[in-house]
């Protein structure tokens, strides 16, 4: 009786130290996927279903613990009807240094409107290390694929946003990747990190 009531308070210590070490990014990671207003249900269904889970949960939790939280995401989207589990929420993220308002106004615009015409696989695979910061290592754990499967993804993800964006600002691949590298904080994030992890 005793060890089993040591095992519960070693778990309940586990899922109190995860929670405040990752609850603000989970919530994070919410806040760009689903209205404002379903950010709090989703942390709590996750790590409520990290608890139920919590013998399962790895030394490195937040891909992980990221898992969790893009199932509930999924199951929720698909309970209302929805389609689309990620929406253009890069035209809300900060943007870099610009020459002016109205450039910067243009930028964004371009990049909001190539975002829209990703698939939902892409967004979600630029958006796992241009937002969330993750290798594709730990991105491959929350998308439950191999790593060299995650690096092909978003090596593709990552020529069609710029093929999208060439397209809509008429300006040439080097011009543009150029801005991008520069300008767009999350492009230039998925550019180094896609480089460096499909090698």
């Amino acid at each position: 009786m005793r060890d089993a009531d040591a095992d519960a308070d070693a778990d309940r210590q586990r899922l109190t130290a995860l929670w405040v070490e990752h609850a603000d990014a989970v919530r994070r990671f919410a806040r760009r996927r689903v209205e404002v207003t379903e950010v709090e249900d989703v942390v709590a269904e996750t790590f409520a279903v990290t608890w139920r889970r919590i013998d399962q949960v790895p030394a490195t939790a937040l891909p992980w613990i990221y898992a969790v939280a893009r199932n509930v995401i999924g199951t929720r989207l698909r309970s209302e009807g929805r389609k689309e589990a990620l929406l253009a929420k890069v035209a809300a993220e900060p943007a870099g240094q610009m020459a002016s308002a109205e450039v910067e106004a243009v930028e964004r615009l371009h990049l909001a409107q190539a975002w829209s015409q990703l698939t939902e696989a892409e967004r979600e695979v630029i958006a796992l290390v241009a937002w969330e910061g993750l290798s594709s290592t730990e991105a491959a754990t929350v998308m439950q694929c191999l790593p060299s499967t995650f690096a092909v993804r978003l090596l593709r993800a990552r020529r069609r946003l710029a093929h999208l964006l060439d397209r809509g600002t008429g300006e040439g691949a080097g011009s543009h990747a150029g801005s991008l590298g520069e300008d767009q904080p999350a492009a230039r994030s998925v550019k180094a990190r896609g480089e460096g992890d499909s090698r």
